[in-house]
């Protein structure tokens, strides 16, 4: 069987980073997770459980019955030291029955806790970039949080660019598919309109109806309280290689901002690397430049 960042575990337990339970369990000959092991949640553990129904279940062909039959007693490793989920020895007490065991929910309710935290910033070019999350060239963030499921955002660049937008969802109401580099949702200011390309794939199970009441959370929250969508994604991993994150986001915070200098005239273009602190509403004291250039050349719809 191919393996992939083979090493030694606990107790001489052998863990393959990234690997599918499935997989680990010779069920399946290649299949990584993407969801740091939350199969209680996984459409691809439920939808392998469905295929391979009960009879095969029965029969010791689902992981849980694979590691029940290779594994007893003493020496019966819990399934988070198998994937490298923690990394202190720990022996299964609870015959795998993963769905009831305490301490398989404790470590959920950590992760969980741990997502609320709030993320550091990074001043580029006078404007906040949030750590570790994903950007859309069309100045939307994405980030992954417990169960996989993905949080979408503007970033303080677009808000301070259009200061006084209004968030327009209601073509991504609850059930709604969101396509990545499609036209997903609206913003409006003054008598303006302009679409938004959604950043990534997926079913959208949640709009927070606090901004799209409240505007000043997205211009002023942007990456915490003023979140837009929470979506299932359909294809995380293809969806969020295409992103920016890391230096890759603060290098294209930069060339946007020197974009915005341009536009302004070759005057301003020499500012583009002092930064500064910029305005909460560009687009408001600066009509002349153009509603449709500003959306065309940063919202890039």
């Amino acid at each position: 069987m191919k393996t992939m960042n083979a090493k030694k575990g606990i107790q001489g337990f052998r863990i393959i980073e990234d690997e599918c339970i499935w997989m680990k369990a010779g069920i399946v000959a290649l299949h990584t997770c993407n969801r740091t092991y939350d199969c209680f949640d996984c459409k691809f553990d439920k939808a392998m459980t469905k295929a391979m129904g009960e009879k095969a279940a029965l029969a010791g062909s689902n992981w849980s019955a694979y590691f029940k039959k290779h594994y007893d007693g003493a020496s019966r490793p819990c399934r988070h030291v198998l994937t490298g989920r923690i990394s202190r020895p720990k022996i299964c007490t609870h015959n795998y029955e993963c769905a009831t065991c305490a301490f398989d929910q404790m470590l959920d309710d950590i992760e969980i806790s741990q997502a609320q935290a709030l993320p550091e910033y990074v001043n580029v070019s006078g404007f906040d970039l949030a750590q570790d999350y994903y950007y859309h060239d069309g100045h939307t963030w994405v980030r992954i949080e417990h169960g996989g499921m993905a949080r979408i955002g503007f970033d303080a660049f677009v808000m301070k660019l259009f200061g006084k937008a209004e968030f327009l969802p209601e073509a991504m109401d609850i059930g709604k598919h969101m396509e990545k580099g499609e036209p997903g949702w609206a913003i409006a200011q003054d008598n303006h309109r302009a679409h938004v390309l959604s950043p990534i794939s997926g079913t959208v199970l949640s709009v927070n109806q606090r901004a799209r009441g409240n505007p000043d959370l997205m211009h002023e929250d942007p990456y915490q309280e003023g979140w837009l969508f929470i979506v299932e994604p359909e294809a995380p991993l293809k969806d969020l290689r295409k992103l920016k994150f890391g230096d890759a986001g603060i290098r294209w915070m930069e060339k946007e901002h020197a974009k915005l200098m341009k536009l302004m005239g070759p005057e301003y273009a020499g500012l583009a690397a002092t930064g500064g602190e910029p305005v909460h509403d560009f687009y408001g004291l600066n009509p002349e430049i153009g509603w449709d250039t500003l959306v065309h050349t940063f919202l890039k719809s």
